[in-house]
């Protein structure tokens, strides 16, 4: 998947006996959408690298065990590497050909999304003497299990372009990846995961996320990230160190600027429509009263505490201003993220890393975002990757603080950091349109 070869066209042995043979050995995943990471930048990009990612050449659907070989692999040939497994011939590959150095490629199966590409990038090219067993031999039964493949996510961190986008992120209970670390690590900063992260989804995630979205009343599923229950764990995390609007009690003894405060959070709760002049009198003590009914603190008038601010109460009130706080971070997420899902329906983000010698529309999208900002001259937008496209992407890194020099490593490559800082752009650009025009704007 990873290393390219010239095919020099060595030839395998003939006959209907089971032979050794030399292998230059890599692996490949099948890639899934909302993924944290892509080899190449993106998804579309990766089903390009790696296939459509759900069936192999000859028709079968991908599982451990598949690899791809050289064409001169008929279908259903198997394959014993020693210290991995054995395997079945069911896949092709543009760069799995037979070397003039005497060693044939071969492409190992590594699993779907984040945990699949990581145990592609960890596997790395490794050489193997391994006995092939023609169709027609007495074969050996497929032994392959694909834990045995470590899938570290430290090995995902290069290409990690969403970051700190919780929203292009769809972490599923049982999966294993550096998207669930994200969302392990803001939980952990919010206060409902106590361990840290280690990039499984497991029950103590799940019950975690499941206590985080009760108390912010979200309805959505404990076992699995959605767009409404990213935005607001981002809603939370952005609050995070905001002063609380209230604190102290509220009684006929109550400080003024301890009224005052109440009446402002009343106020924006939607309880309480009166001055803020921190007198405590029957306009402020039916407001109160009409939040303790609401949230079955009281009865009546009669009722212990009624028209007063206590522990119970201020418990209470702190945590309904919590949630509408969360809730309006979370509409603005949201709306952001609208704005990536109307730009990939329309084909008009950047998909994938792009360098020197690329070419089609996601260059032009490049060189056209780039005159947008100030970078390119538009008249040259011609999408093709040369030296202008170059130096303006090492200009816009520099300017962006992505790198120092343009002698530093990824000068002038759409990497990862250099994506994501583009994607940022264009989505803040277009949110301060929308907001000023309305979504017809787009």
């Amino acid at each position: 998947m990873f290393v390219p070869y010239q095919t020099l066209g060595q030839p395998t042995p003939s006959g209907n006996e089971p032979y050794e043979q030399e292998f230059l050995i890599t692996a490949y995943y099948s890639p899934l959408p909302n993924q944290c990471c892509y080899v190449k930048g993106g998804y579309v990009a990766d089903k390009v690298l790696n296939g459509e990612g759900h069936t192999a050449a000859d028709g079968t659907s991908v599982y451990p065990g598949m690899i791809a070989a050289p064409s001169s692999y008929p279908y259903g040939t198997k394959v014993v590497l020693p210290g991995i497994g054995t395997f079945t011939v069911h896949d092709r590959g543009g760069a799995i050909t037979e070397l003039g150095n005497g060693a044939h490629r071969l492409d190992i199966w590594a699993g779907y999304g984040e945990e699949g590409l990581a145990r592609a990038l960890a596997f790395g090219l490794q050489r193997i003497k391994g006995t092939v067993y023609p169709n027609g031999t007495d074969q050996p039964m497929v032994a392959f299990d694909l834990t045995t493949l470590p899938s570290p996510i430290d090995e995902l961190h290069n290409y990690f372009v969403e970051k700190d986008n919780l929203l292009a992120l769809r972490p599923k209970e049982g999966e294993r990846g550096l998207s669930v670390y994200l969302l392990q690590d803001y939980l952990k900063e919010i206060g409902y995961l106590r361990r840290s992260p280690t990039g499984f989804f497991g029950q103590e995630t799940s019950r975690a996320f499941t206590a985080f979205l009760h108390d912010f009343q979200v309805n959505a599923p404990g076992s699995e990230l959605s767009e409404t229950s990213a935005a607001y764990v981002l809603g939370a995390r952005k609050r995070l160190g905001a002063h609380e609007p209230i604190t102290g009690y509220i009684d006929d003894d109550a400080a003024p600027q301890y009224v005052a405060d109440a009446q402002r959070i009343l106020r924006f709760l939607g309880y309480y429509q009166g001055r803020t002049n921190g007198e405590y009198d029957q306009t402020t003590k039916d407001a109160i009263f009409a939040f303790q009914k609401e949230h079955s603190l009281v009865g009546s008038w009669d009722s212990t505490g009624a028209g007063r601010i206590g522990p119970v109460t201020t418990k209470e009130l702190l945590a309904a201003w919590n949630r509408k706080v969360v809730s309006e971070h979370a509409d603005r997420y949201l709306e952001l993220h609208a704005i990536d899902t109307a730009l990939e329906k329309k084909g008009t983000r950047i998909e994938q890393f792009l360098g020197e010698g690329y070419s089609g529309t996601q260059v032009r999208l490049l060189q056209n975002q780039l005159a947008a900002l100030g970078f390119f001259d538009a008249k040259e937008a011609n999408g093709s990757f040369g030296p202008m496209t170059e130096e303006a992407v090492t200009k816009y890194q520099i300017d962006r603080g992505i790198i120092s020099s343009r002698t530093e490593t990824g000068a002038g490559y759409v990497g990862p950091s250099t994506l994501h800082a583009l994607r940022s752009d264009q989505r803040s650009i277009l949110y301060r349109i929308v907001r000023a025009e309305g979504w017809g704007a787009l």
